[in-house]
């Protein structure tokens, strides 16, 4: 009992410590923070390196640390496609990044309202766009804080920690986050928040470089023993090793649900590629870079981390499924997202007793949540943003606020965004929401993504395509995710178990795949392409060429 008080006590001690270190750095940007652009922006004033370190602090989520060990850890090498997935979908955005850059100022919302004559029904579905996806990406990761910490501080169903119950003690978790979160946005705006994601960088790529290496020392850095040891120790054997054990699975016999089940891989993959440059807290980040050269240099920054960091999670995965076991991980946490700190007590433990563990569980934790708290600033930065700039500047002032009031306005506006996402979370503190990233990075690829690209490559474009790529993409995926396997109707073979939202009893899926990718990205290109062409509004092929003019060469960009 005595160890157990220790290691909560470091634990933490560690977390006091990153709050202090990164409330800091928030205290030192606001301080230094003076109109829009800094805040917006953080002054146009990164560098092509830094902005790249805080992209990929901004990207590599609670999702990508602890989802993608644990989906290792419980699915061998069909949780190591995530990986792949996350790193692939950099490829699409550096076609982009400069285009991006050079034709938008702060937000989503001005890349595509800048060649269109009617711009407040643009700009109001870039706000419900922003906001949407960034919600639901948000509630993940504030779950996730809420399981983290009560794994770290030993909380568990039925015990009280402080006089509160399991239950409370998330609850007040999620709250602390988000109070947190709206800390950071409101008052170190930009800068603040990209100096927390690269402090947060450095920490992710540090403790994930020492994990592995004590990983791998485990077995004598010979990664062929690693492997087998985890195809044993997965009760799998080879089959761990190999495709198919999760994703695109064969059914004997069923001829249907094979089918179904490679068409979600794929739809699946879709989103992961298609959806990173759509994602709006990444758009953002292009924009704090002085030109388009520096932000195309970023994005190559980010690649290199972001794929150095994946290349590690084979590692984390399988050598959580080798030393500490299935049973244990899904004792803990049935989707496995505890892996990775549980490895990190079994791996201390080893190298220096309950002591070593202790330490080491404390550190990675430490590393974890550190990672949640940057991820949601940048979401809510994000989502005050577009709401403060794109509907209240543009829309309701008609394109002339004073610089003082909007920036009054985003920091409201990351309040309101911050106390939605408390409330919302909370609700779903017990729910299995790991499919919200998924479906964060589907909307974003399917409403995001063509208006993007049709914007900056379609001369015929106009406001009525925009509206509708937007709203038919967004309003698809929901419609889609809420009548399939996700939400209901899914369970397990063996017991018989609800493997979806709703108890076994209540079935209404129509849509067979969990994934909506496959189809509503086709279906938010398509509903561009008719809005433009029914609309009654005429491109301007003037706009359309003063826009391609500024996008490849960046004069008249901000």
């Amino acid at each position: 009992m005595t160890g157990q008080v220790t290691g909560h006590a470091l634990t933490f001690g560690l977390f006091s410590v990153l709050v202090v270190g990164t409330l800091g750095i928030t205290v030192w940007a606001r301080a230094t923070t003076r109109g829009a652009d800094d805040f917006y922006a953080g002054g146009r004033t990164f560098s092509g390196p830094q902005n790249g370190i805080a992209l990929a602090g901004d990207y590599m989520s609670a999702a990508s640390f602890l989802g993608i060990a644990g989906l290792i850890a419980l699915s061998g090498y069909d949780g190591f496609l995530y990986s792949i997935g996350f790193l692939v979908a950099w490829l699409v955005a550096l076609l982009l990044v400069e285009l991006v850059r050079n034709t938008g100022r702060f937000t989503l919302g001005d890349v595509l309202s800048q060649r269109v004559r009617r711009q407040p029904p643009v700009r109001r579905a870039a706000v419900v766009s922003t906001v949407t996806v960034s919600v639901f990406y948000l509630l993940a990761q504030m779950v996730g804080a809420g399981a983290l910490v009560s794994l770290l501080l030993g909380i568990h169903r039925g015990e009280r920690f402080l006089g509160m119950s399991a239950s409370a003690a998330r609850t007040v978790t999620i709250v602390a986050v988000g109070a947190l979160m709206i800390l950071y946005v409101a008052f170190g705006g930009m800068k603040g928040t990209t100096w927390v994601q690269i402090v947060k960088s450095a920490l992710l790529m540090a403790g994930a470089a020492g994990l592995t290496a004590l990983v791998l020392g485990r077995f004598g850095f010979d990664v062929g023993a690693m492997l087998g040891s985890a195809a044993d120790a997965s009760g799998k054997g080879d089959a761990f090793l190999r495709p198919g054990l999760r994703y695109g699975q064969d059914v004997p016999g069923d001829a249907y649900q094979t089918i179904v089940n490679k068409l979600d891989f794929i739809s699946l993959a879709l989103a992961l590629v298609l959806g990173t440059a759509g994602l709006p807290h990444i758009v953002n980040r292009f924009f704090t870079v002085p030109d388009g050269r520096a932000a195309r240099r970023s994005v190559a920054w980010a690649i290199g981390l972001v794929g150095a960091f994946y290349l590690m999670t084979p590692a984390l995965g399988f050598g959580a499924a080798a030393l500490v076991g299935r049973s244990k991980i899904v004792a803990q946490d049935p989707s496995g997202n505890t892996a990775a700190p549980q490895l990190a007590q079994a791996v201390g433990e080893h190298y220096g007793g309950r002591v070593g563990g202790d330490v080491l569980l404390a550190c990675i934790g430490a590393v974890a949540f550190a990672t949640i708290l940057a991820v949601v600033s940048g979401l809510v930065l994000a989502s005050s943003t577009s709401l403060a700039h794109d509907y209240f500047g543009q829309v309701l002032m008609f394109g002339r606020p004073r610089e003082s009031q909007e920036v009054a306005v985003a920091r409201f506006a990351a309040f309101l965004v911050g106390a939605l996402a408390i409330v919302l979370a909370v609700a779903a503190r017990n729910l299995n929401v790991a499919f919200l990233v998924a479906l964060a990075f589907a909307m974003a690829a399917a409403a995001n993504l063509p208006a993007i690209v049709l914007t900056l490559f379609w001369r015929r474009f106009n406001s009525a395509g925009v509206v509708a790529g937007i709203y038919g993409g967004l309003v698809s995926s929901l419609v889609l995710v809420v009548f399939s396997p996700v939400v209901s109707g899914k369970t397990d073979p063996v017991t018989g178990e609800s493997l979806s939202l709703f108890p076994a009893s209540v079935d209404f899926h129509l849509f067979p795949l969990e994934n909506p990718g496959l189809v509503s990205i086709p279906v938010g290109f398509l509903c561009a392409v008719a809005g433009t062409l029914l609309g009654r509004e005429k491109a301007d092929p003037e706009r359309y060429d003063d826009l391609s003019v500024r996008a490849l060469t960046g004069a008249g960009a901000h």
